[in-house]
């Protein structure tokens, strides 16, 4: 109970900012991209002929990376999901009248709610695929929920979105750097403004927890600990395709993403290196006894994790996905 008022406390004082992370890392509405920027015109002469290109380009993609593809739309599609999440962590007052957190999570999840439009409406045009078993695995995305291992704990919460934030910035980009060298120009360019946004909002959460670092940093540095010590679960770790159990579907789709390099084991020990390195980890002071230890176990953390990868395989064998049309 006493972490848990001190959170509040932190959350209160960080919450006097709000205003100012809304102008620096979120982008004005009317000056924001929006998905008729990258999709075709219907009243458009030229409509016929960029679905054309749309549709020939989808049908060259290679298997895994399509499928990478469907699978990053549908983790934005879950969107719900994750503000009903935010929207109850501790510290987030809803009914406050002043501006403060849950402006931040409603405004963070206007511009995320843009990505999964663009995408679902880019697959629906492409004729590649079956859009009412993507339909069904978001349905049930949304339906079984997750459980990220962060409680209602603010500092907890603001570690999993610093890496997952980060996690889905290199997915997009990836994407898009794949689909470029297939020739797939226009989706190139739609993963790269998703992955842009992707980036901003990495940045902003990692911005909060260096902002509690100063504030509560035995706290928080104890709150990282448990999160690598659990490891840090996608959002849509409980996926699952028709006729599945929840979360059976995942492990496939994590082994498409491996086989095709978007997003790899590798990728998961850089981040963390990379947030090690953005928080300074290594030289945060004044922290007690047990937060020393787990200072010392965050450091150690990467090699060791490295040593485990290195001895990984991805199967070879692909897994037939219903989402795509054969």
């Amino acid at each position: 109970m006493y972490q848990q008022l001190v959170r509040k406390e932190v959350m209160g004082i960080l919450e006097k900012e709000v205003g100012s992370f809304l102008d620096k890392f979120l982008t004005p509405i009317e000056k924001i991209w929006q998905p008729s920027d990258y999709l075709p015109d219907p009243s458009s002469e030229s409509f016929k002929y960029d679905l054309e290109e749309i549709q020939t380009f989808a049908r060259e993609m290679p298997y895994d990376l399509f499928v990478t593809l469907i699978g990053d739309c549908i983790t934005e599609e879950a969107l719900p999901s994750y503000e009903s999440w935010l929207m109850g962590v501790d510290g987030i007052d809803q009914e406050k009248k002043e501006i403060g957190w849950a402006n931040w999570i409603r405004a963070w999840t206007a511009e995320e709610n843009r990505h999964g439009d663009l995408l679902s409406k880019y697959l629906y045009l492409c004729g590649r695929v079956n859009m009412r078993e993507v339909e069904i695995t978001t349905q049930y995305l949304i339906n079984d929920g997750f459980d990220l291992g962060t409680s209602m704990d603010p500092y907890r919460n603001f570690i999993y979105t610093s890496f997952q934030e980060t996690a889905t910035n290199i997915s997009h980009r990836r994407v898009g750097t794949l689909a470029k060298q297939c020739g797939n120009g226009k989706l190139a360019k739609m993963c790269g403004v998703i992955a842009a946004d992707e980036a901003r909002h990495a940045k902003a959460y990692k911005h909060f927890v260096t902002k509690i670092l100063e504030i509560d940093p035995s706290e928080m540095i104890l709150a990282f600990e448990d999160m690598m010590r659990k490891k840090i679960v996608m959002p849509a770790h409980m996926m699952r395709q028709s006729g599945q159990k929840a979360g059976e579907l995942w492990g496939h789709f994590s082994d498409a993403a491996q086989r095709c390099m978007v997003y790899t084991g590798q990728d998961y020990i850089n981040i963390m290196k990379e947030l090690l390195d953005e928080w300074k980890i290594e030289h945060v002071k004044g922290l007690n006894e047990k937060a020393e230890k787990a200072q010392e176990y965050l450091m150690k953390l990467p090699a060791r994790l490295q040593k485990i990868t290195d001895r990984i395989s991805t199967p070879d064998l692909q897994f037939q996905f219903n989402w795509v049309k054969s």
